[in-house]
């Protein structure tokens, strides 16, 4: 048996513009893919019919369809990585594990276990950053301290960027030195105790016309004026490069966008605490919750009386995707308006978000809580009204998800606004008496 290396696709699942898949193709030695569907984490999630894993699967099959074109294929496992690697180690003659980087929790843990048992069998393992442009302490302040706020960060971040950091990696190039291997049975969703999903999952290919309009049409979320493509950069179906080289280049706006996902990741990897479910500011820990679990229900529902809240909690119910800006309103409204606790919805989000990310979606939360890094100011409480007659004054959006909202069957407000609103700036200044 030859020696040979191994690709361990994550987030990253495409064969083009694949950093530490560049690096693996060009070690010298025949390369063998594989894929673990993690019991870790699947195992936690509640919902059997999960479009996540629908989708990752879909994409897996694709994969390994394109890699049996080449003539070769993917290697897919379904356990814990604990209990795979040492098979993997047993059945391959392993000299080199390459992979891209991972800065969550859990992926840390897991791969400081993964090293181990390589090199433990005498192989070397390799990460290589690929799903943001800068990480880490590749953009800090002259003290080389991390930054807290977004707007130095990003302008500090776009003095640093060069051609070379959108740069693609030319996989194609090297596509020859996959490894022929014999086909295997990729596990079905069945196997794994899934279900096929319904939910759509919006494509790839982001339209142009959208990105130029995407500073006037953001906000609004009855217009198609997004790009949808957050799933697809949080399982890596989509080059972070290419995206930001392309469609950067036709709006600052949505380059902006782009740079809240490095500064979140930044954020999580200097101040890991964020991502135990701790507080970015340590005072905000203190906040007396009502966590008024009838209440969280209610929201959960989208039965809140307040028709831009429902309608966002409807749509993200239904699709697993809720429209920026109002993320922002039902964050703002759960944490200041319900005085429940920013982990509860935190946690609501990455059970049902299509485009989940522990990073980005644990410094929204934090954000509309006031809580965490460059946060709303915790007195600052959004209107949900206001921001209804903004954002959706014909009521295009709402009346999409609430049909009902003319009838008497649309509930009565859970709260009202001022009483809430004043209830919830005693709650913080009995805590934030100097904040």
């Amino acid at each position: 048996m030859s020696k040979l290396a191994i690709f361990w696709f994550r987030r990253d699942l495409r064969l083009e513009d694949n950093a530490g898949l560049y690096h693996a193709l060009k070690s010298g030695l025949p390369l063998q893919p594989i894929f673990i569907f993690d019991r870790e984490i699947l195992d936690k999630l509640e919902d059997k019919k999960d479009a996540r894993v629908h989708f990752i699967h879909r994409v897996i099959t694709e994969l390994d369809a394109q890699l049996k074109a080449l003539g070769s294929c993917l290697r897919v496992y379904y356990g814990s990585p604990s209990t795979i690697w040492p098979e993997i180690l047993k059945e391959f003659d392993v000299a080199k594990v390459f992979t891209n980087h991972d800065y969550e929790p859990y992926a840390l843990e897991r791969d400081g276990l993964t090293r181990s048992l390589v090199e433990k069998a005498g192989a070397s393992f390799h990460t290589f950053k690929d799903q943001v442009i800068f990480e880490k302490d590749e953009v800090v302040k002259d003290d080389c301290k991390p930054y807290t706020v977004f707007t130095p960060y990003s302008r500090r971040w776009k003095a640093a960027l060069k051609p070379f950091f959108l740069k693609s990696y030319p996989t194609k190039k090297y596509f020859e030195a996959f490894h022929t291997a014999k086909p295997t049975k990729i596990p079905s969703l069945a196997d794994m105790g899934f279900e096929p999903s319904e939910i759509d999952i919006p494509p790839t290919d982001w339209k142009a016309e959208v990105i130029k309009k995407y500073s006037e049409q953001r906000d609004f979320p009855a217009v198609p004026g997004t790009s949808r493509l957050g799933v697809h950069l949080r399982f890596g179906t989509i080059s972070i490069r290419q995206l930001a080289r392309e469609a950067g280049a036709l709006n600052e706006t949505y380059l902006n966008e782009l740079i809240w996902r490095d500064f979140y990741h930044m954020i999580l990897w200097h101040f890991p605490r964020v991502g135990k479910g701790l507080a970015f500011k340590p005072d905000y820990d203190q906040i007396q919750w009502l966590n008024d679990e009838a209440a969280f229900e209610k929201w959960c529902k989208g039965e809140t009386g307040y028709p831009i809240v429902d309608a966002g909690m409807r749509e993200l119910n239904a699709t697993g995707y809720m429209h920026n800006r109002v993320r922002m309103i039902v964050a703002s409204f759960l944490t200041k308006h319900l005085l429940i606790d920013w982990r509860w919805g935190e946690a609501y989000f990455a059970q049902k978000l299509l485009d989940f990310d522990l990073a980005a979606n644990n410094g929204g939360w934090q954000w509309a809580a006031g809580s965490g890094c460059d946060a709303a100011p915790y007195f600052r409480v959004f209107n949900p009204q206001l921001q209804t007659q903004k954002f959706d004054p014909q009521l295009k959006y709402i009346r999409k998800w609430v049909p009902e909202l003319d009838s008497f069957n649309y509930p009565r407000p859970i709260v009202q606004h001022e009483l809430a609103r004043k209830r919830c700036l005693e709650t913080y200044a009995a805590v934030l008496k100097k904040d």
